[in-house]
């Protein structure tokens, strides 16, 4: 859990309301080449875990930019997790094939990072 905790985290950065910069991506493929969990998997964890509880952030004129509070984020997602119904699934995945696309290219950064190091750069 303490892993999925950490992508969860690194995750939580594409849905700030500011520029990514090359450390940003740096940090996200350093923890996802940490963490047990596949390119895909943690792809799947953004959606279907991260996704659902912060991207009306990235539809807010006025979002949070400075970072999530950890301790809250990491609550929210266990509720949603915990709470979610097969009609919020459905929901979130029609949501997703609109709004997914706003990360298009962090994601396309990440990946060429995370790809580029083949893991030795990182552990």
């Amino acid at each position: 859990m303490e892993s999925r905790k950490k992508v969860w985290i690194a995750l939580s950065e594409l849905y700030l309301d500011t520029e990514l910069q090359e450390s940003d991506f740096k940090y996200m493929a350093k923890i996802f080449l940490e963490s047990p969990f596949t390119f895909e998997d943690i792809k799947t964890i953004d959606q279907d875990e991260v996704f659902p509880v912060l991207f009306s952030n990235l539809l807010t004129p006025a979002g949070e930019w400075a970072g999530f509070n950890e301790p809250i984020l990491v609550k929210n997602i266990m509720k949603w997790i915990e709470t979610r119904s097969k009609l919020d699934i459905f929901a979130v995945k029609c949501i997703y094939l609109f709004y997914g696309k706003i990360n298009r290219s962090y994601w396309k950064k990440v990946e060429e990072i995370y790809n580029q190091t083949d893991g030795g750069g990182f552990r």
